[in-house]
């Protein structure tokens, strides 16, 4: 074989490429097989992390749940001991009891009685004792039975106790119940207020055990969504669900980052219903953090196979270069046909046969592989359209049913309510005003009573088709439940636009046949936002006092206020 510097370049490319090609080609093969187990491992480590905080959520909802009804339970069964039933209630020895009781539970920041008149008579470390309570929303439903509040800041309270956090007030949630003589008769009230401290501390205890180093974060938040816990999230509210059925997703909250989020309800048996929620989310990229090791753990694995790969083809380049470089020439010759050809000779044409013939076979088992690839590629973006077309389809239905009442096809008091809140936003924000018209059905309990409910669902399908027919496309209508509906008449400057839309709904109606009740009216209610309106409800509750007084002066009239 000559030495020459042409032969010594060849052998040199050839070695680069053989040593390129079989370290690329297992790097190529390594890291498509590292993607696909990352996948993989990236859905069921999300699905084990939801799984994992639905039953922490769960387990803390119970929890709360049974801890609030033992509190419930504890006050109405406290109010049944004799000294309280036919005892005094200025005794000495029943705020020893209130003492001992507060002392043998740290949930408890304030026991006390309160007399008829709301003037505290007991309470634990003499508290408000003199005091008036008489306007304490726990006070005044105590009066008609056992009671259970929602979170809140007791100013007065507050005063007396220590401070627990410097930038938090202090925070507590109510237990009441009255106190019944053997007779039945009214004595007093016993009320309790509770430290939110509690409630917190019995939530947190269930998922700090299960949560520890994983970014969980724990939130309580009420029936609508407004987050009551923690305290620096207080006036946000949750992001809207897009699977209520389901035990966890991924939702993006407002601070822009997706988290993995479950929700249980506290279902709670106490006197009053509390309709909270405990809120697990983790941050997904925390809950994925295993994944993204688990990648960088397969890339530098392949990098050095492929490193291993690169070495060993080298090392072989080396070896078979010289006969491969004599199949080049014999094969230029044949080409050319300047020079006879002259093979390899051996058992080297042996081992070049079995390379070409595990290239080949390498070659055609990726492409087998490449097109099925492909195949399940297509089948699965087929798939993907597919289900997003269904959830589409699924997400607008619910959309519907979320924002329509069934039985008339008018907007239903949900989307009423979030039109009523736009137009009082639109007034503080441009003084453009508007009417609310409250309208209720004279003596539908006679209708259905007479003819059957039925028929009084016919009258209210066909009188919300006479309200569709009397207003206009800018007005906007809604059942607001039961026989009532609502119209809100945007852009009015003073309550006689309304009034000409109100009077004109109560001719239209009086003087309609119905199909089965003959003749129905309705009573109703005008209030022109003004102003000086602090709220919506305002406005609102101008409204329905109005369709009360139409109702007392003789129903089938309008009354604006």
């Amino acid at each position: 074989m000559p030495s020459s510097p042409r032969h010594y370049l060849s052998l040199g490319h050839f070695r680069g490429r053989l040593t390129l090609w079989f370290g690329g080609l297992s790097l190529a093969t390594l890291l498509s097989v590292g993607l696909y187990v990352g996948q993989i491992a990236t859905q069921e480590l999300e699905d084990f992390g939801g799984q994992t905080l639905s039953i922490s959520a769960r387990s803390a909802a119970d929890l709360l749940a049974s801890n609030l009804e033992e509190r419930d339970k504890e006050i109405r069964l406290l109010r049944q001991i004799p000294a309280f039933t036919h005892g005094d209630l200025r005794a000495p020895q029943l705020g020893k009891q209130l003492d001992l009781r507060k002392q043998s539970s740290e949930e408890y920041a304030w026991i006390g009685i309160a007399d008829l008149q709301g003037r505290v008579l007991q309470a634990t470390d003499g508290v408000l004792v003199g005091l008036q309570v008489d306007q304490r929303p726990w006070f005044q439903a105590a009066l008609k039975g056992p009671y259970t509040g929602v979170v809140h800041e007791a100013l007065l309270l507050a005063r007396q106790l220590p401070q627990s956090a410097a930038n938090e007030p202090l925070r507590f949630i109510d237990f009441a119940a009255p106190i019944l003589d053997d007779q039945g008769r009214l004595r007093g009230v016993l009320g309790a207020h509770a430290h939110w401290s509690w409630v917190t501390q019995t939530v947190e205890s269930v998922v700090t055990r299960s949560a520890s180093g994983r970014q969980i974060e724990v939130l309580i938040a009420d029936k609508s969504g407004n987050i009551l816990y923690p305290y620096k999230q207080l006036g946000k509210s949750l992001p809207p669900r897009q699977q209520r059925t389901a035990p966890y997703e991924v939702l993006r909250w407002d601070d822009g980052k997706a988290y993995l989020t479950s929700m249980a309800e506290v279902t709670a048996a106490t006197s009053v219903s509390l309709d909270w929620q405990v809120v697990l989310r983790q941050p997904l990229e925390a809950a994925l953090e295993p994944v993204q090791i688990l990648r960088q753990q397969l890339l530098l694995f392949g990098l050095g196979v492929a490193l291993l790969f690169a070495l060993i083809a080298y090392r072989f380049a080396a070896r078979v270069s010289l006969p491969i470089e004599q199949l080049a020439r014999a094969v230029r010759h044949v080409e050319r046909r300047d020079a006879e050809p002259v093979y390899p000779a051996g058992r080297q044409l042996h081992e070049i046969s079995q390379l070409s013939g595990s290239i080949q076979s390498m070659t055609a088992a990726l492409l087998r592989h490449e097109h099925q690839l492909e195949a399940l590629n297509a089948s699965l973006e087929l798939q993907v359209r597919d289900r997003t077309e269904a959830l589409s389809r699924a997400n607008q239905a619910l959309e519907r049913l979320a924002t329509i009442d069934a039985l008339t096809g008018l907007n239903n008091r949900r989307r009423f309510d979030s039109r009523l809140v736009e137009g009082f936003q639109r007034l503080r924000r441009t003084g453009r005003g508007f009417c609310l018209i409250l309208l209720d059905v004279d003596h539908f309990k006679r209708i259905n009573d007479s003819h059957g409910h039925q028929a009084g669902d016919e009258v209210l399908r066909q009188l919300a088709r006479l309200l569709s027919q009397c207003t206009r496309v800018t007005d906007f209508v809604a059942r607001y439940g039961g026989e009532e509906f609502v119209v809100l008449v945007p852009d009015t400057q003073s309550d006689e636009e309304g009034l000409a839309v109100a009077e004109k709904i109560r001719q239209t109606v009086a003087s309609a046949p119905f199909a089965v009740a003959g003749q129905a009216t309705v009573s109703l209610g005008l209030s022109q936002a003004l102003a000086s309106d602090t709220s919506a409800a305002e406005v609102l509750e101008r409204a329905d006092r109005a369709l009360y007084t139409a109702k007392q002066l003789g129903r089938n009239r309008v009354v604006t206020l």
